[in-house]
């Protein structure tokens, strides 16, 4: 009797498994145009209902031209996070920026596991004075969490008129949540800019891509090349530089090479794909060229770092960058705003995808000097016995640096006494880029290494 209960449950469930793997196969099946057709109308039936439905028993009153936006918006922002449905108000907003002038707290956001997260801040902003960093994640605003809010509602309510406050509830890594007070103001961008780090290196900070930024790198060349007739070579800094203009990122990348592809687009269709080249003439004349990346070199900064390192014509330096390697095309709608879409993927010269991989430097310097320390064990060695040279003179060090501390000890303690107002200001700390300085000692080093070939 157990072994037929048994044989029957096994039957059964060989039975269950094929009807399972049936219904499996006739789900994979392609459906025919009118079987899809059928589909589309029985789920906008389900829509026109659910319309209804949020029109008659929501708990307040909507319009029906805001659910049937929030009903777009929420199609496309479930695509993937750079996909929206922009309003004719954020459209005009979103072409202003890209012209270098906007108003709001300058930082470029994407949305992750329902938060904003930061791609980064922008160059002498509201957001960058007060700090915001890459990989930080906007939890609240004014209070209100932004759980359930599409990225459009979110960056709204972190506009307004200049000069009025928002607060910001940051999560960062390994911290506590807190709140950052910033202040509205009128976001102009100089995309461009250029310091003297060091006589031997031309500086040129990128911190976004739009209209005039090619326009701004020539000049800075110019500039520099006019201020210092031997140069060894170039630093372009790159991080935290959100992106921008796809064509403008292609025509900075070619100021530094003489041919070869810059970028492709590849969307759904092959046939449709786009290859940007390089045209002759390198405004540099062949110098050393260091890029600096990080988490907050996006989109944009990541075509320019791709293809420089592709060609081998710059070495690229930091840490991995974002990862934005989508093609978003904006598409006006008539008396309405604009359906950005994504559309491609960028790859770079060789064929690398950047999208959610980034660039990876050739050479990985973190943003602060870390000690390092080698891994050894000094258990047995010379220096772990007690009477080794080494350390009879450590011994005695030790003694005389214990004297020194208790002389000074007094020296500080007669200074008490002394009058504040008549000693001299300390003369401050220079602020140490760590990423920066290792950047300039690479050029300088090709630049040696190069005139020694020469």
């Amino acid at each position: 009797m157990k072994r037929f209960a048994l044989t029957v449950f096994a039957m059964t469930l060989a039975l269950l498994c094929n009807d399972g793997a049936r219904a499996a196969q006739k789900a994979q099946k392609p459906k025919s145009p009118e079987e899809q057709a059928a589909l589309v109308y029985k789920y906008l039936n389900v829509f026109s209902e659910t319309l209804k439905r949020a029109k008659t028993d929501y708990v307040e009153e909507v319009g029906e031209d805001k659910l049937i936006e929030y009903a777009i918006n929420g199609m496309l922002s479930s695509l993937d996070p750079h996909s929206s449905y922009l309003d004719a108000e954020t459209f005009k907003d979103m072409r202003e920026q890209t012209k270098g002038e906007f108003g709001g707290l300058g930082i470029e956001v994407t949305m992750d596991n329902g938060f904003v997260k930061v791609i980064s801040p922008i160059d002498d902003t509201p957001a960058f004075k007060a700090g915001i960093q890459a990989g930080d994640y906007i939890t609240h605003i004014d209070g209100t969490t932004v759980l359930g809010e599409t990225l459009t509602q979110a960056v709204e309510k972190m506009r307004g008129p200049v000069k009025s406050k928002v607060k910001l509830t940051i999560r960062r890594r390994n911290k506590d949540p807190f709140d950052v007070s910033l202040t509205r103001d009128n976001i102009k961008i100089r995309s461009v800019k250029t310091e003297e780090k060091d006589p031997a290196v031309g500086y040129i900070r990128i911190s976004s891509f739009s209209e005039t930024t090619t326009d701004d790198v020539k000049k800075a060349i110019e500039k520099i090349q006019k201020e210092n007739a031997d140069l060894s070579g170039y630093v372009l800094d790159l991080r935290n530089n959100p992106g921008g203009l796809l064509e403008q990122a292609v025509s900075v990348a070619d100021l530094f090479l003489n041919e070869g592809e810059i970028v492709s687009t590849r969307p759904r269709r092959a046939e449709e794909t786009q290859r940007y080249s390089a045209t002759k003439g390198d405004v540099t004349k062949n110098k050393p060229i260091v890029v600096l990346i990080n988490e907050g070199s996006a989109s944009a900064a990541e075509i320019v770092a791709g293809a420089l390192q592709d060609h081998k014509r710059a070495v690229i330096a930091g840490m991995r960058s974002f990862g934005k390697g989508s093609v978003q095309t904006v598409i006006p709608v008539t008396g309405f705003g604009a359906i950005r879409l994504t559309t491609a993927r960028y790859y770079t010269p060789s064929g690398r995808s950047i999208q959610a991989k980034g660039i990876e430097p050739d050479i990985v310097i973190p943003p602060a000097h870390v000690e390092y320390f080698a891994v050894r064990s000094d258990d047995f060695a010379e220096a772990s016995f007690s009477n080794a040279l080494a350390k009879q003179d450590e011994d005695k060090t030790s003694k005389d640096k214990t004297m020194k501390e208790k002389k000074d000890k007094k020296a500080k303690a007669k200074d008490k006494e002394r009058d504040p107002f008549d000693e001299k200001p300390k003369e401050e700390k220079k602020i140490e880029d760590y990423q920066l300085d290792r950047a300039i000692d690479i050029v300088k080093a090709m630049g040696i290494y190069r005139s020694g070939r020469e």
